[in-house]
């Protein structure tokens, strides 16, 4: 056990490092490039969970998509974004009838694939959006310290401390201590970086979106969470020692980063 949290601060020490450079010394193009290579290697990942063998076109839709909306976010005006979903959903019903040779048929393949194309790509493009405002560099670190603080807190806790299980039977490792760890853990740490890096933000601002995103951020970790129990996955990948797959890692991040940016737009403005 103590080797896999060695391996797990290796690999994670390693990320935040790259990830660090990227953000505070890359441009908004460079972000979404590595963005991008996220959501493509999230969407791979969901592919094999969800469709197992076979199923190469609907695999390669995916992928496409997964590819598309990210540079669209990065390079389109807002209705634009709306426009590509509404085609990207079209296109995926047409593709399905076009391939129905058969007297039967399984509808559910393009809701796996919709799904997908909403869940993952759509989803975490939102730290393209949060980049290109004022100051994004720093909302784009605030969101990772919200996530991953409360995340590292909440892991030993839970270790050491946890009893009562939080939902057992979609995430048997997390516990009722841990989320309450996971929640005072982002606060603090939230609060302390706003007062150096982001000091124009109130103080009740900062509050309140790290109290609700770190609720939400759990909440997104348990969805991934039900997706893999449901197809007898525990990890979605071994890409990342200590940690799973790009899934595994991306899982809170693809809530907390929507919830955090239109805060930002529609409440402090």
């Amino acid at each position: 056990m103590e080797n896999v949290y060695v391996k797990r601060w290796i690999t994670g020490i390693i990320l935040a490092a790259i990830i660090l450079v990227i953000i505070l010394f890359g441009s908004v193009e460079i972000l979404a490039a590595v963005i991008t290579l996220f959501i493509i290697g999230g969407v791979w990942e969901y592919n094999n969970i969800v469709f197992g063998k076979g199923f190469y076109k609907e695999k390669i839709e995916g992928l496409i998509f997964a590819l598309v909306i990210p540079l669209t976010v990065l390079l389109g005006s807002s209705q634009l974004i709306i426009a590509v979903l509404a085609f990207c959903i079209m296109i995926v019903f047409i593709l399905f009838l076009w391939s129905v040779k058969e007297s039967t048929f399984d509808i559910l393949t393009v809701a796996k694939v919709i799904f997908g194309i909403m869940y993952i790509p759509f989803l975490m493009s939102h730290f393209i959006f949060l980049r290109k405002m004022s100051a994004g560099e720093l909302w784009v670190l605030f969101v990772l310290v919200l996530a991953f603080a409360g995340d590292t807190a909440a892991l030993y806790v839970g270790k050491y401390f946890g009893k009562n299980k939080l939902i057992a039977l979609v995430s048997p490792g997390k516990t009722v201590e841990g989320t309450i760890a996971l929640v005072l853990g982002s606060v603090i740490t939230c609060l302390i970086f706003s007062y150096f890096f982001l000091p124009e933000v109130s103080f009740m601002h900062i509050l309140i979106i790290s109290f609700i995103g770190s609720i939400i951020g759990q909440l997104g970790d348990l969805c991934e969470s039900a997706i893999k129990r449901n197809y007898g996955q525990k990890d979605a990948s071994f890409l990342l020692p200590g940690h799973g797959g790009l899934l595994d890692r991306m899982d809170c991040l693809m809530f907390i980063t929507p919830f955090v940016y239109y805060y930002r737009i529609f409440v402090i403005g």
